[in-house]
């Protein structure tokens, strides 16, 4: 089967909408974190994605909101915004073991770094990996229409995720995105890929510089084929300050008021 390559969104809309019909947890207690990391260390494979806060006021940003991460059947809504990101829920985002599919993950990434330095790893990034079946298409709405034949909500992205209780729309909206991301691989990998290679591994640290007088640049850096390829940020050199020296006038006065030639020599 051959993926069409672009879809237009009159096409997309008059799909069937795709929704998740398995168990969703809302994780927002410590107490629940360890139970919820435990059944998702048992898998290889699970679906990722984030929510954030929007914000309509020009200067105002909010941090990560809500974490997805799905098994096929169970999704796990991590409320950021009210627990901690623990280093149970850091060790399933560093395992290269369980792989982490996504849409545009390295934004993701950089989003949960700001909450707090880990390194990332295991990260398959659908964006990437679907132009090897020849789909020109990035958005998770419109890569679930090539590929799966469905429709991908988004009634619910600008709705207030830090909220004190998670409506139903927005459980369904948000644990959808996270299982939709396995169901489009899961399709894409039925079909031979028009550029065979192994999926390509995204990690990235997010060690923030150490205070100093150079300036360091971090950015998160993929691996490919497997193969480890993250990169430090490499610090620019200290510039040399210059130092500006008067030149004095060829002709200079001396305590008497006459004048006389620079390279005149003192008398001994």
């Amino acid at each position: 089967m051959m993926f069409q390559a672009t879809i237009d969104n009159d096409s997309v809309a008059a799909l069937p909408a795709a929704r998740f019909d398995g168990r969703i947890v809302v994780v927002d207690s410590e107490e629940m974190v360890d139970a919820a990391c435990q059944e998702l260390e048992r898998c290889d494979i699970i679906g990722f994605d984030t929510e954030t806060r929007p914000s309509f006021r020009a200067g105002v940003s909010y941090k990560v909101s809500l974490l997805q991460l799905s098994t096929p059947t169970t999704c796990f809504l991590f409320r950021l915004c009210r627990i901690r990101l623990s280093n149970q829920i850091l060790k399933i985002l560093g395992s290269r073991r369980i792989l982490k599919i996504g849409a545009d993950v390295t934004g993701d990434i950089r989003a949960l770094h700001a909450l707090r330095e880990f390194k990332a790893d295991g990260f398959v990034d659908l964006q990437n990996e679907a132009s090897r079946w020849g789909i020109e298409e990035k958005s998770l709405r419109k890569l679930s229409a090539i590929v799966l034949g469905e429709r991908v909500s988004k009634a619910q992205r600008l709705s207030n995720w830090e909220a004190g209780t998670l409506t139903e729309q927005q459980r369904d909206y948000a644990a959808t995105d996270a299982w939709i991301c396995l169901k489009i691989l899961e399709g894409l990998q039925r079909n031979k890929p028009a550029l065979d290679k192994p999926l390509t591994i995204i990690s990235a640290s997010g060690q923030q510089p150490q205070k100093s007088n150079k300036r360091h640049h971090h950015t998160p850096t993929a691996d490919v084929h497997n193969e480890q390829t993250a990169t430090e940020g490499k610090a620019d050199k200290p510039r040399r300050a210059r130092r500006w020296i008067r030149k004095p006038h060829k002709n200079v006065a001396n305590k008497g008021g006459n004048r006389v030639n620079k390279e005149a020599k003192t008398a001994k």
